[in-house]
């Protein structure tokens, strides 16, 4: 074996640029490896070549890499390939922070002639030849390589490069653990779904078709929340067939995340034996590695932690969407960690380009698209917040933090999901439960007597939706102000019924109905050229505050009767900004999915009477706001209490197929 690195190599150090020597042949006979943490995977055949780049570095191949499956495939002679990618390059720094190992051995089996090399790179990107190994010949021969992990404590990845003489078979390589892991983790599965079961049972099916992933899943629950159920659907007899006695399907009503994914959670840890239970959403595509990929980071953890997993683009596969995220104290409101590179595309920049990539981040929560709970965890903070939707797994990782259980975004560890730019839930009827949480969460935990800069950010945001002429949104927010103030103890009461509450509360203006076209309206008042002069971005301060106070003395002044019932303009989405909606008098806007838009019609009544009552509820919530704390802080043992939740199940009603 050869130990490749200085102990007292830190990130800060110059890098060494003296070669490693040569490992000896008997150093690299196979025998350190224990447990395969991290599989090498292989793109799939339909995979464009941007997502290829999440698995392998082709820009030095002479021709492209035949994939013969996912674990095994053919390298051109002549041919420089790097694994220096998101899915195959090993993220050192978390195993070094968060884990008991010390060392990582890489394990790659070879047939052909070539030469494998490895590198690691450090916290601010820069990267360095660690040690190497020629084969010679067509036969096959597996390297092993063990691999020092304590010069990650800031960042840094490890990889390896392949370069060919001749055309070479790589396979079977892999991230092994040289020990065997503190614990054997029996893993539970938990997806939430309303009508969406296709997309459930497509979630199902990734799990049960890879054998490695299946054989180690203890018990896998399915929340189905709608009225298409996922036992209808064509695929769903080979899934269950596949786990047997281990798939277990709930029929309950719509609870929405919280209460959907809280029902998996009931059964993993009060109805099995299960010791560690992934969240993941319906609505995305899996790379079944990455199950394996959480439950081997778990089994090392010195103490037991939440493992996320990272989120990438769904409609733009080889985007890094989220890496990972944090909840603002001073203002009570999530935002991407410091340091993260948001929206990373793997398709024009690598691994090895992109230095930004290879500090360790450290999180607060991580999003319940993906995230494995230990049963340690669970038994010490309970359940998550009866709050429908938004909001329940920020506050569940700031819960268990404060209890002395981090959470971690693992790098090469993701699954695909709609990213935020794609849906605007923040205007429709979903605005809610993010304004009503994010007081709840912010009572919970903010460390300021008032709230920080909570409100005064609350107030921005209605009348930054008033002038935007999205009436509906601002009284969706009052709807959650005098909720909020009514105190936790109607939450579970309210669970259920909360989502049409919120769907009909949404209606109440032009602004919240959606229409299939701007077809259906008369065609735009305004010409284009005419509305340029409303284009122009205001960037300086003085320009700013100017076009701010026109706007606000546009929308109390009178509205030309013709605008009610003809647009002045039809926009795309992208162009609704607030100082183009602020000077109209009416508008079509199309949705955030594209499906369709909103007539959007300035009201100067509304926009009085909306303005007055949102400043006198916030006015009372930051007054109450001591007291408001204390009574949420003192319920909310019986909101996580598993005992309270499985009473709230009995009388919502379910039933098991």
């Amino acid at each position: 074996m050869t130990t490749t690195t200085d102990p007292t190599d830190t990130a800060d150090a110059p890098v060494s640029l003296e070669v490693v020597s040569e490992p000896a042949a008997e150093d690299l006979t196979p025998g350190k490896a224990v447990e395969l943490v991290q599989r090498i995977l292989m793109p799939r055949p339909a995979d464009q070549l941007r997502v290829r780049s999440l698995y392998l570095d082709e820009v030095n191949s002479a021709e492209r890499v035949k994939a013969r499956d996912r674990f095994s495939a053919e390298v051109p002679a002549g041919s420089e390939l790097s694994f220096a990618t998101y899915f195959n390059a090993f993220p050192a720094s978390y195993w070094r922070r968060w884990t008991v190992l010390k060392t990582i051995v890489l394990q790659v089996t070879v047939a052909g002639t070539c030469r494998i090399d490895v590198y690691r790179s450090k916290a601010d990107g820069e990267s360095m030849h660690v040690t190497g190994a020629t084969h010679d010949g067509a036969s096959e021969r597996t390297l092993e390589f063990e691999l020092d992990l304590m010069p990650f404590i800031d960042g840094g990845w490890y990889w390896f490069d392949v370069t060919t003489e001749d055309a070479t078979t790589v396979r079977s390589a892999g991230w092994y653990a040289p020990q065997a892991p503190e614990q054997e983790p029996k893993l539970g599965i938990g997806i939430c779904t309303y009508n969406r079961p296709v997309d459930a049972v497509a979630a199902l099916t990734a799990l049960v078709e890879d054998e490695t992933v299946r054989d180690l899943l203890h018990l896998v629950t399915v929340a189905d929340q709608g009225n298409n159920h996922v036992t209808d659907t064509p695929l769903y007899p080979a899934v269950a067939e596949a786990l047997g006695d281990r798939l277990r399907i709930v029929e309950q009503p719509n609870l929405g995340g919280s209460g959907g994914f809280a029902r998996t959670m009931f059964e993993s840890f009060t109805n099995s034996d299960v010791t560690h239970h992934i969240l993941l959403d319906d609505d995305i595509q899996l790379e079944p590695d990455s199950i394996l990929r959480a439950r081997a980071f778990a089994s090392y953890t010195s103490k037991p932690m939440l493992v996320g997993g990272q989120m990438l683009a769904l409609q733009d596969r080889s985007v890094l969407h989220s890496m990972g995220e944090i909840v603002d104290r001073s203002n009570f409101f999530w935002r991407n960690a410091p340091h993260t590179d948001y929206n990373h595309d793997f398709g024009r920049r690598s691994l090895r380009e992109s230095p930004e990539l290879h500090r360790r981040i450290d999180v607060d929560y991580n999003g319940w698209w993906m995230c494995l709970i230990p049963r340690t965890v669970f038994e010490e903070i309970g359940m998550p917040l009866p709050v429908f939707i938004k909001w329940d797994d920020a506050e569940y990782g700031l819960r268990a933090f404060a209890a002395g259980f981090a959470t971690v975004s693992l790098p090469a560890t993701a699954i695909w999901h709609l990213s935020w730019g794609d849906k605007d839930d923040a205007s429709d009827w979903q605005a809610y439960f993010h304004i009503r949480n994010r007081l709840i969460a912010a009572a919970l935990h903010s460390p300021y007597k008032h709230g920080g800069k909570l409100f005064p950010q609350m107030i921005k945001t209605d009348i930054r939706f008033l002038i935007n002429l999205q009436y509906s949104t601002v009284e969706l927010h009052q709807m959650a102000y005098r909720d909020f103030l009514a105190g936790p103890s109607e939450l579970f009461a309210g669970m259920a019924g909360s989502v049409g509450r919120a769907r009909e509360k949404r209606n109440t203006h032009a602004d919240g109905r959606v229409l299939p076209s701007s077809a259906d309206l008369p065609l735009p008042s305004m010409s284009t050229a005419e509305a340029l002069r409303f284009r122009r971005i205001p960037v300086t301060p003085t320009q700013i505050g100017s076009t701010l106070v026109k706007a606000i003395a546009n929308n109390v002044s009178s509205v030309d009767p013709e605008h009610k019932e003809v647009p002045q303009l039809n926009l795309a989405f992208q162009d609704a900004r607030w100082f183009l909606l602020a000077r109209l008098d009416s508008a079509t806007v199309g949705t955030a999915d594209g499906r369709g838009v909103t007539f959007r019609q300035r009201d100067p009544q509304a926009f009085r009477e909306l303005s007055a009552t949102s400043a006198q509820l916030l006015r009372r919530i930051y007054r109450e706001w001591p007291q408001l704390q204390e009574r949420y802080q003192a319920g909310a043992g019986e909101l996580t209490s598993v005992e309270r939740w499985g009473e709230a199940f009995r009388d919502w009603g379910s039933r098991q197929v």
